[in-house]
């Protein structure tokens, strides 16, 4: 498929969603470096951006795509694409921020420390995770903000913070959570696995397919036929992913025991 044919493709798939702006700037991204044969940095994107991201991926056989957020588990990650031809080791760019104040008197939330940068001025796809602590927060962020918080984040609420610049390594794993879900299906047909693992019905889940809400693999569903096999993953808009983590085989009564597990 010729670059603009492609790019149009994808960007008439997220036309009218929530998702369209990020699909825009990711494509450009992917065809800048289709031209250059380097790599591009986007800004910290959310679940949905990141799965954007893996779509816009796969429709680029010659680009790599590479997530980070700083640390394992991270909800806000950047997407790296790089030209598979690429010989050099791109950054992420990314620096951690800790915030502390005095929890005696004042309760600081994830809300508060979001409202305080945002009044700074800091557009939020420059911000990662903010992660909270006890009278403390954690604020991953685009390298090249770090200063700029260093120097002017003094407030959060009506508390006075401290900020210092600190490492990466030093924040902790956040463990996935996902709960299994054991189930007999009918057939390994997408809209099967789906009314499974999300707990509809099949017709809620053919619909959710017919309006473009479910993909498989980061790629559109062709049709509720479509079969799906062992290590698949399906994303559904808004509900998290749905890995088909083991196919078991049939039972006595002709149908399929399947594993699935469901990321919150």
């Amino acid at each position: 498929m010729a670059g603009s044919e492609q790019k149009e493709k994808i960007i008439r798939y997220y036309r009218g969603t929530e998702g369209e702006e990020t699909a825009i700037k990711l494509v450009d991204m992917a065809e800048q470096v289709q031209r250059s044969q380097k790599f591009r940095l986007s800004g910290f994107l959310d679940p949905y951006g990141q799965e954007i991201a893996e779509t816009i991926a796969a429709n680029y056989p010659g680009l790599r795509l590479d997530l980070s957020g700083g640390y394992g588990g991270a909800e806000r990650q950047r997407a790296l694409l790089v030209d598979r031809d690429f010989g050099g080791s791109p950054s992420f760019e990314l620096a951690y921020v800790r915030v502390s104040w005095n929890g005696q008197f004042e309760h600081i939330g994830h809300r508060d420390v979001l409202g305080a940068l945002m009044s700074l001025g800091i557009e939020r796809d420059r911000l990662g995770d903010i992660i909270m602590g006890t009278a403390q927060a954690g604020i991953v962020t685009d390298s090249r903000m770090a200063d700029y918080l260093l120097e002017n984040l003094s407030q959060v609420g009506h508390s006075g913070v401290t900020c210092q610049l600190s490492d990466l390594s030093l924040i902790p794993a956040k463990e996935e959570k996902y709960k299994e879900l054991r189930a007999t299906v009918a057939s390994l047909r997408v809209d099967s696995i789906a009314a499974a693992g999300y707990g509809v019905s099949r017709s809620k889940a053919a619909s959710d397919i017919a309006a473009d809400k479910l993909k498989l693999n980061w790629q559109p569903v062709k049709g509720a036929a479509q079969n799906v096999k062992e290590g698949d993953v399906l994303s559904l808009r808004g509900r998290g992913r749905l890995e088909v983590a083991e196919v078991r085989g049939q039972t006595k009564k002709g149908r399929i025991g399947v594993l699935l597990k469901r990321y919150y």
